[in-house]
């Protein structure tokens, strides 16, 4: 028999809203079992409302020594972490990324750069737009997802201009917390400003966080609505990996169980985005990645992060013919 909380909250597939109060209720109460209820009940809302699976792929276009403070990060400045770091890479070297992503079956392509981000025209912006052009060129049929920081309104401006079709903010966490879970260096105004310049300019928004910080399932639920109320198309949702050297290296791995019900009460919260499993899904998941997949997913980074290795594209494209049965 299905947990009534459950029942109630099916109303999503006819339209309805979950409420605040009642995603607590699903976050504070439903364990065991019905954790794979409250799953099938995800699915079936991204099955209706946003069935595609969708892949995509992301380069490190700069790493490292990056002077903001985030607490989860291997390429702040502040933390020791022994990464590999480089300055921006030349426009040659991301052109050939680009292709080796397309050719894999990427549907869009993500130019990451390490930073606070550009709140000025500088030569080195300049030179990001010209990568984008020529990249656009190459792969003229591969969507260009950008994510280089803070921006200004008019860096929004061009880099909407030269070729930008997703931008990546994430929130990372409840608002109200940012300071004191994420950073202190940059302000979670400043980033919600960026996404409001490029939306002012047509620009569409990859816009998520990640659990195991160390949150509440407030802040947990809290993330989920702030997000939906920023009307983006997309968030990436991740599940720490703690690293050495950072201020989170002791954190503990998160239970797939619990990682389950964090998707799956995005996902009621949030029924038509593109939500994305990002980091953490080989590496602290493994065998559980198809599980928290079908806990409403449909979106998921192929062949890397910034700092850590992914599953092959190969695999991961049999592995996405073998969710779309379900």
């Amino acid at each position: 028999m299905l947990n009534p909380l459950i029942v109630n909250a099916a109303k999503v597939l006819d339209g309805a809203e979950l409420s605040r109060t009642e995603a607590l209720e699903l976050a504070r109460s439903i364990e065991g079992a019905d954790i794979l209820d409250l799953a099938s009940l995800a699915n079936k809302v991204r099955e209706k409302f946003s069935p595609a699976i969708i892949p995509c792929s992301i380069l490190n276009a700069k790493s490292g020594v990056c002077p903001q403070n985030c607490r989860f990060c291997a390429q702040s400045a502040h933390h020791h972490t022994g990464i590999e770091t480089y300055p921006l890479l030349p426009k040659e070297q991301v052109i050939e990324a680009a292709k080796r992503a397309a050719a894999h079956g990427a549907n869009s392509f993500g130019y990451v750069t390490s930073g606070y981000g550009y709140r000025s025209v500088t030569p080195e912006f300049e030179r990001i737009l010209e990568t984008l052009d020529a990249v656009h060129e190459a792969c003229p049929g591969l969507k260009l997802c950008v994510s280089i920081g803070i921006l200004s309104r008019e860096t929004a401006r061009l880099l909407a201009e030269h070729h930008t079709w997703r931008y990546n903010m994430n929130l990372q966490t409840n608002p109200a917390r940012y300071a004191e879970l994420i950073a202190d260096t940059h302000t979670i105004e400043e980033k919600i400003q960026t996404i409001r310049y490029l939306q002012e300019f047509g620009v569409t928004i990859c816009c998520g966080g990640i659990f195991g910080l160390g949150e509440t399932w407030e802040d947990r639920v809290d993330m989920a609505i702030a997000v939906h109320d920023l009307k983006v198309e997309g968030a990436p949702l991740n599940v720490l990996l703690p690293i050495a050297g950072t201020p989170l290296e002791g954190r503990p791995v998160m239970k797939p169980a619990e990682v389950s019900k964090c998707f799956s009460i995005f996902r009621l919260i949030n029924p038509a985005m593109e939500l994305k499993f990002a980091a953490g899904r080989e590496t602290v998941m493994k065998d559980f990645q198809g599980l928290l997949m079908l806990s409403g997913l449909n979106g998921m980074i192929t062949g890397g992060y910034l700092t850590t290795r992914g599953r092959s594209p190969e695999d991961d494209l049999k592995f996405i013919g073998e969710l779309e049965i379900f």
